[in-house]
């Protein structure tokens, strides 16, 4: 059931993005309606598989490389369809959606088995740490595409080409605020999710030094993102450039300590 219900999920976002991107192909709208209907589809079997591997592997399912990767898509697809649904807007899920089907896809290929066996309040509190910590990354991941496509809808405008971006790209201002949103609640998830990580390293007297380096290094980058956003003002083109630009940089820092790390069966 598992695995019938990520390959559901998969092919949903593989369909949401195939069909927020038929603008591009005829000149249509995008059938809003059949974007968000596909996304919920989608997150509602990966929660069913999610589900289905708690029940299996107990409190701890989430931990291990592969399990956490198809939680982080499916926080991602819940995010874009919440925005989705709120703005009445699919654009995002050119982006975001196969964002979420690659990351699914590669938890799937590395395997759903969890690195950590021990139950009780030590699986809870780290299964939190987790939750939080990917819910933060899943609005910074949205934030990032939000800048994306600011700029290139910025480039479209300037360049006087009025042609399917022009047409088919939210508002400037929309994005915009969508990219200040989903900073600050990234911020605030990501916050929480390294201070419970800290506490549960002095009070277990564990630590995984790569996750912590990364984590601490997305963690700073969101904060810069978040301050300029709140206390310096930054928006439009400064703030799109600094969240995709950063966001990217966290993730090519994953995979540098990905690929040095020896613990392959854990999360880093």
């Amino acid at each position: 059931m598992i695995v019938i219900a990520h390959f559901i999920a998969i092919s949903c976002y593989v369909g949401a993005t195939a069909l927020a991107a038929m603008p591009f192909a005829r000149r249509v709208r995008a059938p809003v309606r059949g974007v968000i209907a596909l996304l919920a589809l989608g997150a509602t079997a990966h929660g069913i598989a999610l589900l289905g591997m708690l029940q299996q592997l107990g409190s701890a399912s989430l931990t291990g490389l592969g399990p956490a990767l198809s939680f982080a898509g499916f926080l991602l697809a819940i995010v874009l369809l919440l925005i989705e649904a709120i703005t009445r807007d699919v654009s995002l899920a050119l982006v975001a959606a196969p964002l979420a089907a690659v990351m699914t896809t590669v938890g799937n290929i590395s395997g759903l088995t969890p690195f950590m066996t021990l139950g009780g309040p030590r699986a809870v509190w780290l299964v939190t740490h987790i939750v939080l910590s990917f819910s933060g990354l899943a609005f910074y991941a949205t934030a990032a595409a939000a800048g994306a496509m600011y700029l290139v809808a910025r480039r479209e405008l300037k360049s006087g080409r009025f042609g399917a971006v022009y047409r088919f790209f939210p508002p400037l201002e929309t994005l915009d605020r969508v990219n200040h949103f989903s900073a600050i609640a990234g911020f605030m998830g990501l916050t929480l999710g390294v201070i419970l990580a800290g506490v549960y390293s002095i009070v277990y007297r564990t630590i995984a030094a790569p996750e912590m380096v990364w984590g601490l290094g997305a963690w700073l980058c969101i904060f810069v993102l978040a301050f300029g956003r709140i206390l310096r003002g930054w928006q439009a083109k400064r703030a799109a450039v600094i969240s995709s630009v950063s966001f990217a940089g966290v993730v090519a820092f994953y995979v540098l300590i990905r690929a040095s790390s020896l613990g392959r069966g854990q999360f880093l």
